[in-house]
């Protein structure tokens, strides 16, 4: 009891540090926020082949596109690459490491100005075994959670582009 009580000044000093650092919520307001509403006005423009399919499916999810008119497009680029690790003594592979990259920009619908340019990515490692079905059902479940995961990471960075661009209110 004696040790918490002196730990008590240091507790209060941090808790007066971390209340004037500024930080905010991205989301405040929860779904009728500013940065929730200007997700919704972002239209996901068609992607190629089946990750992209499958891009477009989570980031339509995410921004819940569609439910209203949309403001931006967004166009997405993806590299996908499988690339084999390890050797076993016959020659085969025996991991393979699943890339996906995105290469994203946001585009204003009214004068398409690219307002936003970056990138995104993720990998994951995937092990090959006897059953050639077994190893291609991995490659399929690995892109999945590849896609979500970069979609995660466009909508976080869009999110936070539309915070920082945000008109200031009083």
């Amino acid at each position: 009891m004696k040790r918490l009580a002196s730990l008590a000044p240091v507790l209060l000093l941090g808790a007066g540090l971390l209340s004037g650092c500024g930080l905010q919520p991205l989301y405040s307001g929860g779904g009728s926020g500013a940065v929730a509403t200007a997700l919704t006005r972002i239209e996901v423009a068609p992607i190629e082949g089946k990750s992209g399919w499958l891009m477009a499916n989570a980031l339509s999810d995410r921004l819940a596109a569609g439910k209203t008119t949309p403001l931006y497009r967004l166009e997405v680029k993806l590299d996908d690459k499988i690339s084999g690790l390890g050797v076993r003594a016959d020659n085969s592979v025996a991991r393979e490491r699943r890339t996906l990259r995105a290469r994203y920009q946001l585009v204003d619908l009214a004068n398409g100005t690219v307002l936003l340019d970056a990138t995104a990515g993720s990998d994951a490692g995937i092990d090959v075994v006897g059953s050639e079905y077994a190893t291609i059902a991995a490659e399929n479940t690995m892109l999945e959670r590849l896609s979500g995961i970069v979609a995660d990471q466009i909508v976080s960075r869009i999110a936070l582009y539309d915070r920082r661009t945000a008109p200031k209110t009083p």
